[in-house]
């Protein structure tokens, strides 16, 4: 009776352990992903004198506004008649359509629906083209004899010479004057006119897809039916390389002048590789006229939100999201908090001259992102460089290094040529004897140089519209004042803002001085408080070169012009398009100042601070970071985390980049946190709001390129932050306090508090409580968790539907993968070990029991406990 009641008591207790040992494995184990992927990327070969080309795009399903990159390899090096390109480079366009029958192994679009042939009207002068090769012209020949000949436009014209029309989606066709018509022109096409091939056959080009919202004209993305079926609209990615064979296979005779003809002429384009895209919904995917619960905020939220939100739409709950700034977004959410629920990187009241709101305010860690110094560079060899140095003309720099004082130089206009015509060879303004002997802009620089070696055998035009100051966002942001943060950081770029000249003899620029000797007028400048990117230098001039009247002067806003956020200061970069209007144009009516459009091609330069998502999505190279470890680190999702780690604070636990000194903490990292004001809401706003925590917390924590997942540019949280959104959630769904219904809301409280603990349903009166993920006070609380395993940070292009949350957050169906078994399977082994442990030698069940978990933690299943006294009778004395 005895080893029968034992046995009994052991086949229940392993049970009960079993099973908590299944659920301790499955929170432990990766977020289960819909489907896994290899990517969608796609390799096709070269035809005809090309067939030894091998051609891959990166991406072609899941596509949104961004870029992709197009590589090749086997191909013939390009050359030059002069400084045009001449043979052997690569054209790439977008285009909209049905296959057009013309190449039965290939199919592919007609040629009058690409989006090609915006290429310069004037001022060709420096331009790598021959007003032939990359516009929509051509030559009419009923046998045609020569690349650019085209067997069917340009017939009964004078001299045959004619245009391939633009047909766009709605129907309209362009027949003339295609090279700025209508629908796209030179500062908005997304067509590579030229890409090189190197010396070893190579390249590599990132290539901007448009969506219907950039390029209304092709309509990509768009909802279409077919077969009673709506998709997006399908376009197509078409690359046509130009070559060094004449009609007849023979190679050209005169390879002094330029012998590419349109690559949309009937010649050319059969040669033409057209790839599919695939794109995600563009503009609104969730129903017309939906109510939609408000949420607003930070810029850093923004690409994740715009995933987020399309997956969500299928449960029939429309969020919006409107972008501010961090500070206004704080003033609206502790003004009434009715504003819903805004994204922020700091507690409301943080910012000067602010308190925070008195009742509960709940705080969820949503996202891990930063800011990013993004840039476009390409090798443009000095004069007399090496070998070496000249086989890598055209292409791109992978990365740089920069340091706090470097950036302090940028951001201060310090370089000589950052205020335009102020020093002119020994002719230098009143009050800018600072800037004779400075560096004309970064690549001049020793100390760039000096961490940047290859620049030494680089020849930049070092102007406004290269290297001498940084691409900025107007405004007011978290991100400005985490990089101000950065530079006051380190000890040598205080002192050059203070006035001490860095090891070159270089000098700050004294309007940006913290040293009130210095400042010419004004208060000293303050980086410890400043949130923005602020001109403080009134420079004004006449820029050199243009011929404008002595009335028509320039300023450093005009030398330097903002963007309206950082999202497009990336497209910016990407395009390598700075907005400063430097030429005059005296024939304009009125007269004015124009822009060239972007740089050319084979020596563009270009520099911006932007966010990390957007660099990923725009493909911009990223610089390497100084930390406050003395180590260079890019922004990837290990260095993200291990800033993240550092993270501290009461409330919502901030990265500090003098904090995060892990040797791998990339030092611009910032947490988003989403906020709520419970007691403000109604009953039903705040269950739409906690679904959306839970979601966030949930599948939105897995990263991939479809709607719903966590866009590249975000680092997964980690579990434990994603637990306390978990907890925020609960808190907000449960909450008891005085509420905008006119009493208390029904239900239990809950949530993690600002410490970690349980925390209360109301709030801390008048200090603005932290109900719910609420972050820990250190390095190693909670909110500064060491990062999880999971969910995995590897891509699923593949695709796979989002999980979709149902009224209350939780999912309509358990996965289909092996973790949905793991509490039925753990209780049956755990009753298995149960009744052989009698067998095994064991002779008494041991509590508290631990399950050992990744990373040398354990987690308690089963507790220590006393059984009631009507149990312990059953058992033998001492078992109790």
């Amino acid at each position: 009776m005895r080893r029968l009641r034992n046995a009994l008591v052991r086949l229940v207790a392993g049970g009960v352990v079993g099973a908590l040992a299944g659920f301790a494995v499955a929170q432990a184990a990766p977020s289960a992903s819909a489907a896994d992927s290899t990517g969608s990327a796609v390799t096709v070969f070269g035809r005809g004198e090309f067939k030894d080309m091998r051609f891959t795009v990166d991406q072609t399903t899941h596509l949104t506004s961004q870029a992709i990159t197009v590589s090749w390899k086997g191909g013939t090096p390009t050359t030059f008649a002069g400084t045009r390109f001449n043979t052997d480079f690569v054209q790439i366009m977008q285009c909209w359509g049905d296959d057009d029958g013309t190449v039965p192994s290939n199919p592919g679009p007609p040629r009058t629906q690409c989006q090609f042939g915006a290429s310069p009207v004037t001022g060709r002068d420096s331009w790598p083209g021959n007003d032939r090769d990359d516009t929509r012209k051509v030559t009419y020949n009923a046998e045609p004899t020569n690349y650019g000949d085209d067997n069917r436009y340009g017939a009964g014209a004078p001299f045959g010479q004619g245009e391939v029309p633009f047909k766009s989606v709605d129907g309209t066709m362009i027949t003339s004057n295609t090279q700025n018509n209508q629908f796209f022109n030179r500062n908005s096409t997304n067509e590579v006119d030229f890409a090189r091939t190197g010396a070893d056959g190579t390249g590599r080009e990132y290539f901007e897809v448009q969506t219907a919202n950039e390029a209304p004209h092709l309509g990509c993305g768009t909802p279409v039916t077919h077969n009673g079926v709506t998709e997006p609209r399908p376009c197509w990615l078409v690359i046509v390389p130009q070559g060094h064979l004449d009609l007849d296979g023979k190679p050209y005779a005169d390879h002094s002048q330029v012998n590419a003809g349109s690559p949309v002429s009937s010649t050319n384009w059969q040669n033409r590789i057209a790839i599919p895209l695939r794109f995600n919904a563009a503009g609104a995917g969730c129903a017309l006229g939906a109510d939609e619960r408000p949420t607003l905020g930070t810029e850093l939220a923004a690409d994740a939100m715009t995933s987020w939100q399309a997956a969500l739409c299928r449960t029939g709950r429309v969020y919006g999201y409107t972008q501010l700034s961090e500070r206004d977004a704080r003033r609206q959410i502790g003004s009434d908090g009715t504003a819903g629920l805004g994204f922020t990187t700091r507690a409301l009241g943080s910012d000067e001259g602010t308190v925070a709101p008195s009742g509960t305010t709940t705080y969820a860690p949503v996202a891990l992102s930063g800011a990013v110094i993004g840039f476009t560079i390409e090798r443009r060899p000095r004069a007399g460089a090496p070998d070496s140095v000249r086989k890598l003309a055209g292409t791109k720099v992978a990365s740089i290094d920069l340091t706090p004082r470097l950036v302090a130089k940028l951001l201060t206009e310090s370089y000589r040529n950052s205020p335009w015509g102020a020093v002119l060879s020994d002719k230098v303004a009143a009050g800018y004897g600072w800037a004779k002997n400075n560096p004309a802009g970064l690549v001049s620089d020793p100390e760039f140089i000096a961490l940047n070696p290859e620049f030494a055998e680089l020849s930049v035009a070092e102007t406004p519209a290269t290297d001498t100051d940084l691409l900025t966002a107007a405004g007011h942001s978290d991100s400005a004042r985490a990089l101000w943060q950065w530079v006051l950081s380190d000890k040598d770029a205080r002192q050059f803002l203070a006035g001490v000249p860095d090891d070159g003899g270089m000098r700050v620029n004294p309007y940006y001085s913290t040293n009130a000797d210095l400042v010419p007028k004004g208060p000293p400048f303050d980086p410890a408080h400043t949130d923005s990117y602020p001109k403080n230098d009134p420079w004004c001039t006449v820029p050199p070169g243009t011929d404008a009247p002595k009335e028509d002067r320039q300023c450093m806003t005009d030398f330097h012009p903002p963007v309206a956020d950082m999202h497009e200061g990336a497209l910016r970069t990407r395009r390598t398009d700075t907005l400063w209007k430097s030429t005059w144009d005296a024939l304009a009516n009125p007269p004015t100042y124009k822009s060239p459009g972007p740089q050319t091609v084979g020596s563009r330069f270009m520099i911006t601070i932007t966010d990390a998502a957007s660099a990923s999505r725009y493909g911009l190279q990223t610089a390497r970071l100084r930390n406050a470890a003395g180590g260079f680190v890019a922004p990837t999702n290990a260095s993200l985390t291990a800033a993240a780690a550092s993270a501290s604070g009461s409330g919502v636990a901030e990265i500090s980049p003098a904090r995060a000194t892990a040797k791998g903490a990339y030092p611009l990292s910032q947490l988003v946190y989403a906020a709520v004001r419970p007691g403000e809401l109604k009953a039903a706003a705040r269950q739409d709001y906690a679904a959306l925590l839970r979601y966030v917390a949930g599948a939105g924590q897995v990263s991939g390129a479809d709607p719903g997942r966590l866009p590249a540019g975000y680092a997964p949280l980690s579990q434990q932050l994603r637990t306390r959104t978990e907890h925020a959630a609960d808190a907000l769904a449960h909450y008891t306090g005085p509420s905008h219904d006119g009493g208390s809301a029904g239900g239990t409280s809950g949530g993690a508090g600002d410490s970690g603990g349980s925390g209360g349903s109301g709030g801390t009166s008048g200090g603005g409580g932290v109900a719910g993920g609420g972050t820990g006070d250190t390095a190693t609380g909670s909110g500064g968790a060491a990062a999880s395993a999971t969910p995995s940070d590897a891509p699923s292009y593949g695709g796979g539907k989002a999980v979709q949350t149902t009224a209350l957050g939780t999912t309509p169906a358990d996965p289909a993968n092996a973790l949905r078994y793991a509490v039925p399977v753990g209780a049956a082994l755990g009753a298995a070990a149960a009744v052989g442990a009698p067998f095994a030698g064991g002779s008494r069940l041991r509590l508290p029991l631990r399950l050992p978990l990744p990373g040398g933690r354990t987690v308690t299943v089963v507790p220590a406990f006393t059984l009631p006294e009507r149990l312990r009778r059953l058992l033998p004395p001492g078992r109790g």
